[in-house]
């Protein structure tokens, strides 16, 4: 038998200049499995919002501000068979403030198609001139009319 020689060939290692990613993978894997799991269990914030129906009662002659569909302002003592007088937007301040006492608070009724932003401005407005008791005037319903869930 002819005798092996030590012609063996050495086989090197080259380098890899590539960058492992699958380590990283598997940990991108885990957090995904870790926020499917607990998404569901986060709940969103909640806002309880006051029912009409357990509405305050109106005080007994309160200076009323209406705020019709179109933006004109109307204004009037809330008191039997008092009606409704228009007032200009710019005299609206110095109207409410001609019949104000330091008892009788000021309620804005507005329509319910007039813009949020409207009566902000309104209520803004009373309040930075120094009325301090100011309301939001609702329409009171039987608790039995209110549903249930929303």
């Amino acid at each position: 038998m002819p005798a092996v020689t030590g012609n063996r060939r050495q086989r090197t290692r080259r380098l890899k200049n590539d960058i492992n990613v699958v380590p990283y993978i598997d940990v991108m894997l885990v957090l995904l499995v870790i926020f499917m799991v607990t998404a569901p269990m986060i709940t969103p914030g909640l806002i309880e919002l006051p029912s009409v129906g357990r509405a305050d009662s109106v005080p007994a002659k309160p200076i009323e501000v209406q705020i019709a569909e179109g933006g004109a302002l109307s204004l009037r003592v809330r008191d039997a068979g008092s009606e409704f007088q228009p007032v200009d937007d710019q005299r609206l301040i110095d109207e409410v403030r001609s019949r104000l006492t330091p008892d009788t608070p000021v309620v804005i009724a507005a329509d319910g198609k007039v813009p949020y932003e409207t009566v902000m401005q309104i209520m803004d407005r009373l309040r930075s001139s120094g009325i301090t008791r100011l309301g939001l005037l609702v329409d009171q319903q039987n608790p039995n009319d209110v549903p249930a869930s929303r």
